[in-house]
């Protein structure tokens, strides 16, 4: 099963952020992809934005997962930001989005693309999960909580618990 620590680390984790639109949170992170990826901002906005006229990308319960597919990449990535004030991301439940975990996947990623969105997904289903995150502004706590893994129901009794991931080096 795919890890969260596969594809973000502690250095692609913003809190807070100040967005105060849609458009401006897609601008951010399209910012923030260009400083930890490498990857071009005004493509990365590009593809946000077309992937939002399919369909909001806001899940409910002030989470959005907003995604695309980019050329030019080897591996699915991911970004998360916390916002300091929760802003209007046409979400399913028209509520107001905090927590956002942007994914992005090479043009041809078919499945890895589909197990990273199911895997975020997943994890930010989990209400315990959401409030630890809700609860700092820390972002090497905030990864600590999306990384942990004991929220997926994957722990049983008697599991040795994980060494923590090493922080991945930035990209050249």
């Amino acid at each position: 099963m795919m890890e969260l620590s596969e594809i973000i680390g502690v250095e692609a984790v913003r809190a807070p952020l100040k967005a105060t639109s849609k458009k401006r949170l897609l601008q951010d992170i399209a910012e923030m992809t260009e400083s930890v990826y490498r990857l071009p901002d005004d493509k990365v906005y590009k593809a946000l934005m077309e992937r939002e006229t399919l369909g909001p990308t806001g899940v409910g319960r002030g989470v959005a997962i907003p995604h695309a597919r980019l050329p030019g990449m080897s591996e699915v990535v991911g970004l998360f930001a916390r916002l300091e004030k929760p802003v209007d991301f046409e979400s399913i439940d028209r509520q107001p989005v905090d927590l956002v975990f942007a994914l992005f996947a090479p043009e041809a990623a078919g499945a890895e693309h589909l197990k990273a969105l199911a895997r975020v997904s997943r994890t930010l289903r989990n209400e315990s999960v959401c409030a630890k995150l809700r609860s700092t502004f820390d972002a090497s706590a905030i990864y600590a909580t999306l990384t942990d893994g004991k929220h997926e129901g994957q722990a049983t009794q008697g599991s040795v618990p994980r060494e923590p991931e090493p922080v991945r080096p930035e990209p050249k």
